[in-house]
């Protein structure tokens, strides 16, 4: 088949274009920002092209001559308006379908069979309404909560029940849930990329019937952890739970709310039809212990293939580029270091693109942590989304409150900032060699939106020193280290490396 995939940075798009791959599907990927997923194993594989849900002239371009078209997009952590925006864009994509001759549209929902439905849950399923009422058949498979390494559900629980030995937690630990595989979901994504004509509402989930207790509980059994004391109290709304969610996982409270209000509806598969259709996997479904160490083994092992953080914070047309000239759409601060080192520029390289994360930054780690904790106080992701591979880069990848923009292997690392600024910042690495010599230059740009923002940058400039100042300096020094672990001290080290420092 020729198949297009829309939402391929995300956490399942960004798994299931290989798994496609596999079948012997040609694949088209609709993205946002083609370079999201250039860094992707795959990239080379599939026709990358720029649309967006929401632009049908550009989406209509992308949609025609497919054969399926997967719609893997929605509002999740989308802010205010999400609804209508997601209404707006499955019936663009469902008329653009029509228009283009597509056969057959697969959306992947949210699961819920009972009681009052969240406003996330509420709108997936009319985006699943929309696309089964247009002309192209579309089937709308509902999944409850994906248990596979970096999804945001499974790190939720991970966290949840790595660091809290003992939780007060709210009601709906109560609440029954079917949870499935991510190789589960695939499954059946991948053989409807096989159907022509099939239009219906089609459940999927695992062979476990769970409470979010039950889950924690058997996290802590599968990962090693000693017994979890749980006590469920009334009190706990699902505003108060998405920030103590908010404050002890990586996932920030905008996503976490639409999570735990989706969790106080029992969520469990109410029919099997997906049978008739799609058998099941040659081993069967995952059992959720054993899609667990499964998850735990493929972050041991650092082998996480995308992220609910993979997904990149859309930028606006109309913003600047740190490759901009200064006047190019208003003004750009920079403070820019030099460091000039006698370690390897592979070496050099190597520390850089292993920033972030346990590594740390590299300056000031109590600043660090507080500059983190301040941006997740005040609705922002924080440090916590850490990394996906503890040791490469790939552009679209999160890194603690950063955002990978682009990557030169050995030459440039970009970082966008996606914490909470009154503007635009960037933080970028450029490496060369001069005179035998390795050069590492880094720049800080800022944006600044009105005035807010010049009296913010104002306002920091004293601490640079102290936060990009040393930054350089301790990573070339790390990297020295790495290549003479028996240097006679951190001062002589660095004597190797000051010559040609400024600020």
């Amino acid at each position: 088949m020729r198949v297009l995939v829309t939402g391929a940075s995300g956490y399942i798009g960004g798994r299931l274009v290989p798994e496609l791959l596999k079948a012997g599907h040609t694949v088209r990927c609709a993205v946002r920002r083609p370079e999201s997923v250039g860094g992707m194993p795959w990239a080379g594989r599939v026709e990358i092209v720029t649309a967006d849900v929401q632009d049908a002239e550009a989406i209509g371009r992308a949609l025609d001559g497919m054969d399926v078209a997967y719609y893997l997009v929605h509002g999740m952590g989308g802010g205010s308006g999400f609804a209508e925006r997601d209404r707006e864009a499955a019936e663009i994509f469902a008329a653009e379908s029509a228009r283009a001759g597509v056969g057959q549209i697969v959306y992947l929902g949210g699961l819920a069979s009972g009681g009052k439905m969240s406003p996330h849950l509420r709108s997936r399923n009319e985006v699943g309404r929309i696309l089964m009422a247009g002309t192209v058949p579309a089937a709308v498979l509902r999944a409850a909560v994906i248990i596979g390494s970096g999804s945001a559900s499974f790190e939720m629980l991970r966290y949840l029940t790595e660091r809290l030995p003992v939780m007060v937690t709210p009601r709906w630990v109560g609440t029954r849930i079917q949870p499935i595989a991510i190789r589960d979901v695939l499954h059946y994504l991948t053989a409807a990329g096989e159907w022509q004509g099939i239009r219906g509402v089609f459940d999927i989930g695992g062979p476990d019937i769970l409470t979010y207790k039950e889950m924690m509980l058997r996290y802590a059994f599968v990962a090693g952890l000693p017994h979890r004391t749980i006590v469920p109290v009334p009190v706990l709304s699902p505003g108060l739970s998405s920030h103590w969610v908010g404050l002890v996982t990586p996932v920030p409270s905008s996503i976490a709310r639409p999570l735990v209000e989706s969790l106080r509806t029992e969520v469990v598969c109410r029919d099997r039809r997906i049978a008739e259709l799609v058998p099941d996997p040659p081993a069967g479904l995952t059992a959720f212990d054993e899609a667990v160490a499964l998850a735990l083994r493929r972050i041991r092992d650092a082998e996480v293939e995308t992220r609910w953080s993979s997904a990149s914070t859309p930028r606006r047309p109309s913003d600047p580029l740190p490759t901009d000239p200064g006047w190019a759409g208003g003004s750009l601060y920079t403070d820019e270091r030099t460091v000039r080192t006698a370690a390897s520029r592979e070496s050099v390289w190597r520390v850089v693109e292993g920033i972030g994360g346990d590594n740390g930054w590299y300056s000031l780690p109590l600043a660090w942590r507080l500059r983190g904790l301040a941006d997740r106080m005040s609705g922002g992701v924080g440090l916590r989304r850490g990394r996906r591979d503890p040791n490469r880069l790939r552009v679209g990848d999160a890194l603690d409150f950063w955002r990978v923009e682009a990557v030169v292997p050995g030459e440039l690392l970009r970082l966008r900032a996606e914490m909470m600024l009154p503007g635009l910042a960037w933080l970028e690495w450029t490496l060369r060699t001069e005179a035998g010599r390795t050069v590492l230059h880094q720049r800080a740009i800022f944006h600044p939106h009105g005035l807010t923002g010049h009296l913010y940058w104002k306002l920091i400039t004293p601490f640079h020193a102290r936060i990009f100042g040393v930054m350089p300096l301790n990573i070339a020094t790390t990297a020295l280290r790495a290549e003479e672990p028996a240097a006679a001290s951190l001062r002589d080290r660095q004597a190797k490396v000051s010559d040609g420092f400024r600020g």
